[in-house]
């Protein structure tokens, strides 16, 4: 068996010595898991989504439709898992989506996903709004690959300093969000009135940033947080972005530049006439829009329409291999997750995020095999039922 498989032997074989996992190898029942132990209001926060979280539900019942027809007598035993994206050779399909405010779930926040990563060939995308700054999450990540993703701030010699500060710490692709410049109505957090970056979590980025300091005044510390968080809440997201002012990204980053948070095929259509390299297919897990399309059945026409011009990649309800396996027949070339990895750092750190990446490879490598799919590049949409 693969590599990648070689995970679910070590769990049996441990077995025989009486030791157990000590997470749940299923992602769902991980979620579950999270919820009993990890400190409620955190917990929420990751978890909860826009409105009656519909869109959630949507992004996961878009999976369940969908039914994949496996082969027999493939001669595949040890199928090709990898792939190149951007340039880059990747053992898997599969990273780490941005996920901001970790420390909330674990003190060392991003920089045990960094390590995690790293350690298991992952890409790990980092989101702005982290409990450590960029270039602590570098050095956490030593030679691990790292792509940097931007919320792009109102504030332009802000955005400018954020991505000279990616690009000088060794982040390789830029990845924009664009569909969260004003935080959605959503009624975990409401109810407990709770939003951790006017707690001063989440913003280290900002506060280490000169553009910023000067603004606030600096150094930033205890005596002037409140100031800074104001002058967060001043800067953070721009809903007045249009398409002209895509052009300020390539501008000030010459690397690979993806824009994330696509759902309508003419979006990604204006993403690629703008010379952007890659597109996510992503509606936030739900965040941001209640009763949105569910992020996979915008996947096909996102596909056909710019699939040839740009890489299309996909986040929003991965759990299982056969998920990601779904995405790519659907058009996606790689996929992204988010929750899942997090509550592994919250219930066990670094080793937490390992399992749950290890877990979901290891699926991945296995449901290949018995389905007769030979390697990543090879799963088209005639693997999927009718």
């Amino acid at each position: 068996m693969a590599v990648l498989a070689d995970y679910q032997r070590e769990i049996y074989f441990r077995g025989l010595d009486g030791v157990l996992p000590d997470l749940p190898t299923d992602l769902d029942a991980l979620e579950r898991t999270a919820e009993r132990r990890l400190e409620p209001r955190a917990f929420a926060y990751v978890a909860g989504a826009a409105g009656t979280e519909s869109t959630a539900r949507a992004n996961r019942a878009a999976f369940e439709r969908r039914r994949i027809v496996p082969r027999m007598l493939s001669g595949v035993a040890d199928p090709d898992t990898s792939l190149e994206l951007f340039g880059e050779w990747m053992a898997a399909p599969v990273l780490l989506d941005p996920v901001g405010v970790l420390t909330i779930m674990h003190p060392e926040g991003e920089l045990a996903v960094a390590r995690a990563a790293a350690a298991l060939g992952t890409t790990m995308v980092l989101s702005t709004a982290a409990g450590h700054t960029m270039e602590q999450v570098a050095e956490a990540s030593a030679g691990g690959s790292r792509w940097y993703q931007l919320y792009w701030p109102k504030d332009r010699d802000l955005a400018e300093s954020f991505l000279e500060r990616a690009r000088s710490a060794g982040y390789r692709a830029l990845v924009v969000t664009l569909d969260n410049h004003t935080l959605a109505w959503r009624p975990r957090d409401l109810d407990q009135a709770y939003l951790p970056f006017l707690r001063g979590v989440g913003i280290a980025n900002y506060v280490t940033d000169p553009v910023f300091q000067k603004a606030v005044g600096s150094p930033i510390g205890e005596h002037n947080l409140r100031e800074a968080v104001l002058a967060w809440t001043a800067t953070f997201g721009d809903a007045s972005l249009s398409w002209k002012d895509v052009p300020f990204l390539r501008e000030h980053w010459d690397g690979p530049i993806i824009l994330k948070g696509i759902l309508h095929a003419d979006d990604a259509r204006h993403a690629a006439d703008a010379g952007m390299d890659g597109v996510v297919v992503s509606n936030h897990g739900g965040r941001q829009v209640d009763g949105a399309i569910a992020a996979l059945d915008a996947l096909p026409a996102v596909a056909a329409a710019v699939g040839d011009r740009v890489d299309v990649l996909f986040d929003s309800g991965i759990r299982t291999g056969s998920d990601v396996i779904k995405a790519l027949a659907l058009g996606a070339r790689a996929v992204l997750i988010g929750r899942p990895y997090v509550y592994g750092l919250g219930l066990a750190g670094e080793a937490g995020v390992r399992h749950v990446i290890r877990s979901l490879l290891a699926d991945l490598d296995i449901t290949m095999t018995v389905c007769g799919i030979p390697a990543v590049g090879e799963i088209t949409p005639e693997i999927l039922a009718a």
